[in-house]
């Protein structure tokens, strides 16, 4: 007697791709704002996801900013119209950037010119790349300067050519950091967007 086994392929589409990027983001920057004490330790639940414990925030304004943000990227995304996503902490009282996190976004072989593509790399093997980054997210906070003072956040979408603005957002200078020193983190691919993650920081030493 014989069995077989039932080989389940994945079928993701661009905008299944764009989903899985703007997750990965939302889990990230959550965990960022929580792992660097921007906000007090209440203000967080943990999630289960990945494989790991994650903390999301509970306050209202930061998850609708994340959720405008974040939907309005998936829509770029979808179009390959993103180069970079960043995320930029900030002194509150000088306006100094203390922190950038880069999220560089490539679209990986045939995926700028092919508008049809779709991806057959297992969501499991692709969740399992995020995972990693995540908990590299979290063992950051073992080398990153500690943040002593009163920080904000924004979030910055590079973008290619000619897109359309939403009236809410604004044009705004890169963020600098003087005496930077940077670290790089894992990639992630859904074979049809890759993702690569960067930690840059003002070091004083």
């Amino acid at each position: 007697m014989t069995s077989a086994a039932q080989d389940i392929q994945s079928a993701i589409t661009v905008k299944g791709s764009a989903d899985i990027v703007c997750d990965y983001l939302n889990y990230g920057i959550n965990s960022i704002l929580f792992q660097r004490g921007l906000y007090p330790p209440e203000n967080f639940k943990p999630d289960e996801n990945y494989g790991v414990t994650l903390w999301m925030t509970t306050d209202n304004k930061i998850k609708e900013f994340l959720l405008k943000t974040l939907d309005q990227l998936r829509n770029w995304l979808v179009d390959k119209a993103v180069k970079k996503v960043v995320l930029v902490i900030a002194n509150v009282a000088t306006l100094e950037v203390l922190e950038r996190w880069d999220f560089n976004v490539e679209y990986e072989e045939d995926t700028l010119t092919n508008p049809d593509k779709v991806s057959s790399k297992p969501i499991k093997q692709i969740r399992n790349e995020i995972r990693e980054i995540l908990k590299q997210i979290s063992a950051s906070v073992s080398y990153l300067p500690l943040l002593d003072c009163l920080c904000s956040f924004d979030v910055q979408i590079y973008t290619k050519g000619d897109i359309d603005m939403p009236s809410e957002w604004n044009e705004t200078a890169p963020a600098v950091i003087q005496n930077a020193q940077s670290v790089k983190m894992r990639s992630f691919s859904t074979n049809i967007h890759k993702m690569e993650t960067i930690v840059t920081y003002k070091n004083d030493i």
